[in-house]
């Protein structure tokens, strides 16, 4: 009997142990941690395919791009590259990185910058895998900036494995003005103006060989293919789309494009489009008529309205809907998490950079004629949750997001610090260590209990 007590009472702690750590994984404590810091205006993170080990930053004003090194969170002295001759300032400068789907193979990998007019150039790695070889520069394609804002300036590899290029209106007020195509601006404009738009180019071709400074092939699915529109162009009606990401698992395309007077607006390209969709800019701010300048209008017959669309301190955008009372002034698009931290995936991150607002959401999966500003559920304010509190530092000017080959999250603040969000761990999680041990000691007083009374 004495046995069959002590194999019974071993059995209830043992499922005292499995509740404890059930609920522990159902909740899945996690920190935001500050992986680096003191880097110059860092816009932008990324990292090579399938390598685990490192993430690069982007820095807009120096023109260099650093390697942090995850093991131990160092930043390597010497920087992977340093961009000569971009005019930097403003929203100028090197804005955009993305390595070549087949990097590990070719070392090839790409950067966005203004020098004053907007180019995109290839480079090549050197013998040593954290410096690249700056000699290597091949242009791929430039294109006229007007103005010195509305740059734009995000370039990445989609699940199709062409390269997707985003760029703003080319500045000043209203899509008017020098620069911009009188009467329907540069957005709305598709023969000879890349301006407002998203490209997209295939690097491993050339169509343009007589051409030194037009380095890719035009993919014969892009939209305006043998129809009026540019060849390049696979999207069209955007303001300053600013950090457009792909969801890894699912391939859709998500645009943070930043507004004007009234809204901020993400939309959604889900990965089944064949392109050519038109985003309303600059006839329509989020889901309303642009209230200013004198350019608003119906909304063109096929635009695609934004899934969610939030307004300036008091401006009016969506109908009203569970996004009310969201504000704002500049969105800062970010990534729908895949990352270690369950409870978290599939939830769109971004935030706002004027107002520090971090927030995410999951879109409903509405179909894009459906769009109308309210198409998202879950929408959270993480900013003043305990939970998304850095270790150090602080979230206050939220200038891009970044992915690791792995699927984690950054948040990149242009003070110059660099946090990974979230990851497992935190007061919670020690608090579960702490109950496990309370647990095991309370396992061994019982068996002493039981070896003395035998």
């Amino acid at each position: 009997m004495k046995g069959r007590r002590a194999k019974t009472g071993f059995y209830s702690w043992l499922g005292l142990g499995v509740a404890l750590f059930a609920g522990a994984a159902r909740a899945q404590p996690f920190t935001v941690h500050r992986v680096a810091t003191g880097f110059d205006s860092p816009v932008f993170a990324t990292a090579p395919p399938r390598d685990d080990s490192r993430i690069f930053i982007v820095e807009q004003v120096t023109g260099s791009i650093w390697i942090l090194r995850l093991a131990d969170e160092t930043v390597l002295p010497t920087p992977f590259l340093t961009v000569p001759g971009l005019v930097a300032g403003g929203e100028q400068g090197l804005l955009g990185l993305a390595f070549d789907p087949d990097y590990a193979c070719n070392g090839f990998f790409y950067v966005s910058f203004t020098d004053p007019d907007k180019k995109v150039v290839r480079y090549h790695v050197s013998a040593d895998p954290n410096v690249a070889d700056a000699g290597s520069a091949t242009p791929v394609l430039g294109y006229v900036q007007p103005q010195v804002n509305h740059n734009g300036g995000w370039i990445g590899f989609g699940p199709d494995g062409l390269l997707y290029v985003a760029t703003g209106d080319g500045g000043g007020g209203n899509d008017d003005g020098l620069g911009h195509t009188p009467g329907i601006g540069n957005a709305q404009d598709i023969t000879d103006n890349w301006l407002g738009k998203i490209l997209r180019v295939a690097v491993g071709g050339d169509d343009f060989p007589a051409d030194p400074d037009r380095n890719y092939a035009i993919p014969p699915s892009n939209p305006f293919v043998a129809i009026e529109g540019d060849d390049e162009i696979w999207a069209y009606g955007l303001r300053n789309p600013w950090r457009p990401s792909f969801d890894r698992a699912t391939g859709d395309l998500y645009i943070a494009d930043v507004g004007q007077i009234t809204c901020e607006e993400i939309d959604v390209q889900p990965a089944s489009s064949a392109g050519g969709k038109n985003y309303g800019w600059r006839l329509r701010e989020g889901v309303i008529a642009t209230p200013t300048g004198g350019v608003g209008g119906p909304k063109p017959a096929g635009a695609i309205d934004p899934i969610l669309d939030y307004p300036h301190a008091g401006g009016t955008c969506s109908v009203p809907g569970p996004g009310a009372g969201f504000v704002g002034e500049a969105v800062t698009g970010g990534y729908v998490y895949h990352g270690p931290v369950t409870s978290l995936r599939g939830r769109y991150f971004f935030a706002d950079f004027v107002t520090a607002h971090l927030w995410s959401l999951v879109w409903d999966g509405s179909l894009p004629p459906l769009f109308n500003g309210t198409n998202f559920t879950a929408l959270t304010d993480h900013s003043t949750d305990p939970a998304f509190a850095p270790d150090a530092g602080s979230i206050d000017s939220v200038s891009s997001f970044g992915e690791d080959a792995a699927g984690n999250l950054y948040i990149l603040d242009l003070d110059g610090d660099v946090f990974r969000l979230p990851e497992p761990g935190g007061i919670a999680g020690q608090t579960l260590a702490a109950a496990w041990l309370w647990l095991l000691g309370r396992m061994r007083a019982r068996r002493d209990e039981r070896r003395r009374a035998t």
